[in-house]
């Protein structure tokens, strides 16, 4: 996908109301099932708006191009970050990852609320630059399930899921620097409590 093109997402006219964009990050392990319980959330809040993130990994099999992320290769991601055009970017497991701003912003300006799925690198930094924003951390009930999840995917090679539960164990450290913490035992219990969360969160926002 061009520049130009993913530059111009979030042009569309028109606000949700009268209330400001609230912006919703979701973090935690790979594998810890966080598109899966964004999915649910947003069958119970279908109007959160999900951003799209950019990527320097090859496409897996069924995933398309401005849906489940802007693919990019290395030299037009770099030209994104000279330009500031990420919220956040990150390595991890060997590929770059990043919000760009286009996907989040423009939205929040309309009053529309946003949810990123991204990873601890990139909700640090997104905690600095919008301190207001409801971070959650996504856990397993175990590393053991943590690696039965990657594992049982069976999206990534044996040398990509040990790369990802080395990371793992520096993410599931990083836990206690969030307020707010769901372990994902039973995904219909843990949409549950994402989906409270993000209302309450919603409903609590001031007038603008």
């Amino acid at each position: 996908m061009s520049s130009s093109a993913i530059s111009s997402r979030g042009s569309r006219a028109g606000t949700r109301g009268s209330r400001a964009g609230k912006l919703f990050v979701i973090t935690g392990p790979s594998g810890v099932g966080k598109g899966t319980l964004i999915s649910r959330l947003r069958d119970e809040v279908p109007d959160l708006d999900l951003s799209v993130s950019a990527t320097t990994r090859p496409p897996r099999q069924g995933e398309r191009p401005g849906v489940h992320y802007h693919f990019m290769d290395l030299a037009e991601f770099d030209r994104h970050v000279a330009v500031g055009d990420f919220l956040e970017h990150a390595n991890y497991a060997s590929h770059r990852y990043g919000t760009l701003r286009s996907e989040v912003e423009p939205r929040l300006a309309r009053g529309e609320s946003v949810v990123l799925e991204i990873e601890l690198q990139g909700a640090r930094q997104v905690r600095g630059a919008m301190p207001d924003a409801v971070q959650v951390f996504i856990a397993p009930p175990s590393p053991e399930n943590l690696r039965e999840r990657l594992e049982g995917r069976g999206t990534d090679s044996s040398e990509e899921i040990t790369r990802r539960l080395a990371v793992a164990e520096e993410e599931l450290a990083a836990r206690d620097e969030f307020g707010r913490v769901i372990v994902n035992d039973d995904v219909d219990k843990a949409a549950a409590e994402l989906t409270a969360l993000v209302r309450a969160a919603l409903d609590s926002e001031p007038e603008a």
